[in-house]
């Protein structure tokens, strides 16, 4: 049986978004997972995967960890011989694409976002192109989540052999069911998404403490970093905010939300949107690339500009004037959406079916 490898930096995101894709490929491989945590260990080996614990600092910039991340997937590769290689993330699909094509190994990488690191100039910025070049110019296809991401990476010279378009992770519809939209006189906003300055906590922050009352709530779900601890608990206190706190089960707290809050400055594409949207909730987004995708404007949803706090306030003061039939209305229409256009299942097939390409082809000799 052939081996596939996937290389991936957190455990829970590939068995909460890509979890249908590693049931198939396990049906037909065996499946390989390296990854620093085990959130998902006992999850990921019913599944039928075996696991190779490898050390990541997701944020960190250490040349020293570096370096051991990259000498640790050259001895798994070794070890394994796998038939290919799957990466998610950066520094999987940086350190993890550049040993596989080194290795002569054929591997897939998927870019699920940019964050802030083509915001970068000077050095660093060619510091970070260099990298994904050599990490990604050996690849069999690389998957976008969203065009703007394939255009930065065009105009970059960053290549592959060949580039595929995914709806993002798509979204399970049997897992993130439709909802009745709640019947009450409370309207509860929901953020959702790590805490910190670049999705947006600070925009909807203000936001909270200028329209919060004993009628509207601000709620915030997800790990919160540590720089606004604070500033959060002393909201808290006042109640300005509620903390739902990180949850890998999102599913009843969507579904208790009357909109869903992503205030991102950048995406690949926003899985609470999708998820929102699936449930039945009108969705108030950034208009960014990865975002945009997720909502019709006026329709599923209202958006605004990230970074401008007092957009974000008129897109809620639009929300909190329709009645409850305008809004259970417009998240029908968002689950109907994520009905045509993002259902896990075509995200799946895709990738599924580049797997068969490549591996029905015969393999190149290996260094």
């Amino acid at each position: 049986m052939k081996k596939v490898l996937i290389l991936i930096n957190s455990s829970g995101g590939l068995c909460d978004f890509r979890g249908e894709f590693v049931e198939a490929l396990c049906a037909k491989y065996e499946v390989w997972v390296s990854m620093p945590d085990d959130v998902k260990e006992k999850e990921l080996v019913e599944m039928g995967c075996h696991i190779v614990k490898t050390p990541i600092n997701r944020r960190g910039i250490n040349p020293l960890e570096d370096l051991k991340l990259y000498r640790a997937y050259g001895k798994i590769m070794k070890d394994l011989q796998p038939s290919l290689v799957a990466t998610y993330t950066i520094k999987p699909n940086i350190y993890g694409g550049f040993t596989a094509g080194m290795k002569k190994i054929p591997y897939i990488a998927t870019i699920t976002g940019l964050g802030g690191a083509f915001d970068r100039t000077g050095v660093l910025l060619k510091l970070i192109v260099g990298m994904y070049r050599a990490g990604l110019k050996r690849a069999a296809c690389v998957f976008f989540q969203n065009e703007e991401n394939r255009s930065i990476f065009q105009n970059m010279g960053i290549t592959a052999k060949k580039t595929r378009m995914v709806m993002g992770s798509g979204v399970s519809l049997e897992k993130h069911t439709y909802e009745p939209y709640p019947e009450r006189e409370e309207t509860h906003f929901l953020f959702v998404g790590r805490v910190m300055k670049e999705r947006g906590i600070l925009e909807y922050v203000e936001a909270a403490k200028r329209l919060h009352s004993d009628r509207v709530f601000f709620d915030i779900m997800g790990y919160c970093d540590e720089d606004y601890e604070e500033l959060l608990d002393d909201l808290e206190k006042e109640g300005v905010i509620r903390q739902i706190g990180f949850h890998t089960q999102v599913h009843e707290y969507l579904a208790a939300a009357d909109a869903i809050v992503v205030a991102s400055f950048h995406e690949g594409m926003s899985n609470a949107l999708i998820e929102g949207a699936a449930t039945g909730r009108p969705v108030i987004a950034s208009n960014i690339s990865g975002c945009m995708e997720a909502f019709e404007e006026g329709v599923t949803g209202f958006g605004f500009t990230p970074g401008k706090p007092e957009e974000l306030i008129d897109a809620m003061k639009k929300f909190l004037s329709l009645s409850g039939e305008e809004r259970a209305a417009m998240g029908r229409r968002g689950r109907e959406k994520m009905e045509r256009e993002f259902d896990r299942k075509m995200v799946t097939a895709a990738y599924m079916d580049e797997v068969g390409q490549i591996l029905g082809r015969e393999p190149e000799g290996r260094q």
